[in-house]
């Protein structure tokens, strides 16, 4: 059976990569397409796909009127959480890589999805290391009981932290709360040196020219300590297999999931 899929944010970093491995897909297809800048073209020209014979919509609106199975949000953050309600009142299940959406937004996604019986799989990164670092990560808090985050992206991101910090320190809170041997209000200095607190985890967040999207999480017992690190490059290309298969499998979820892992044997 072939899907058929609205990509929100066709022309964007990683949404352009995105729609060009659906092309290539015998089992999807691109039905309909968000790029408010470039509406009422082609996306094949505008990325000089041919295959791509798809024209673009200037908002979700637009966009579901043409029936879709799957609608992929990969636009900003102020504008997710509508498209995502839209898509599921559309009937669509929905697959979220856009950052910046808060446990609130993602409470209410939840609750809609389930009323409309679809699923929505949220994922703060679609690379395949940085799903193995959660992974891991969940796995050194079962052992060792302190740990920070320090969050890496370019000069340019507006949101802090990252979508991928987001669940990595939500999935962390849920395995136990990280123990400060000295509590943050008897800091003697100054408090923000010692970063945000994000379910628990002390997050440090870096915006400088030459990152583009970095996550480290540093655990710490007496005499060791154990480092995690996931580095991205300049290309989208390490999310594309990760947000096709989430394609593919968030039809047979229910209500919001977290993380890519949840449609992984891992």
């Amino acid at each position: 059976m072939t899907l058929k899929i609205c990509l929100a944010g066709a022309t964007g970093w990683a949404g352009s990569e995105l729609a060009r491995g659906i092309a290539v897909a015998d089992d999807l297809q691109l039905t309909a397409a968000v790029a408010r800048r470039h509406a009422g073209q082609l996306l094949g020209t505008v990325l000089d796909e041919p295959k791509l014979d798809v024209s673009l919509s200037a908002n979700a609106a637009q966009a579901l009127a043409h029936p879709c199975d799957v609608f992929v949000e990969y636009t900003r953050p102020e504008s997710a959480k509508a498209n995502i309600l839209a898509a599921l009142e559309h009937g669509a299940h929905v697959v979220v890589g856009t950052s910046g959406l808060t446990d609130e937004d993602y409470a209410q996604i939840d609750a809609v999805a389930r009323e409309r019986g679809r699923g929505v799989l949220a994922c703060g990164n679609f690379a395949l290391t940085a799903v193995l670092l959660i992974k891991f990560a969940e796995m050194a808090a079962k052992l060792i009981p302190q740990w920070e985050i320090i969050d890496y992206a370019s000069a340019g991101k507006p949101d802090a932290p990252s979508g991928t910090v987001r669940e990595l320190a939500g999935r962390l809170g849920k395995v136990r709360q990280p123990q400060l041997q000295v509590p943050l209000e008897q800091t003697v200095g100054m408090r923000e040196t010692r970063g945000g607190t994000l379910a628990g985890t002390q997050v440090h967040a870096v915006r400088l020219p030459g990152f583009v999207i970095g996550v480290e999480t540093i655990f710490g017992m007496p005499d060791q300590t154990l480092t995690l690190r996931h580095n991205a490059g300049s290309s989208a290309k390490p999310y594309v297999d990760g947000a096709l298969l989430a394609i593919r499998k968030v039809s047979g979820l229910v209500g919001l999931h977290r993380g890519l892992d949840a449609v992984l044997e891992l």
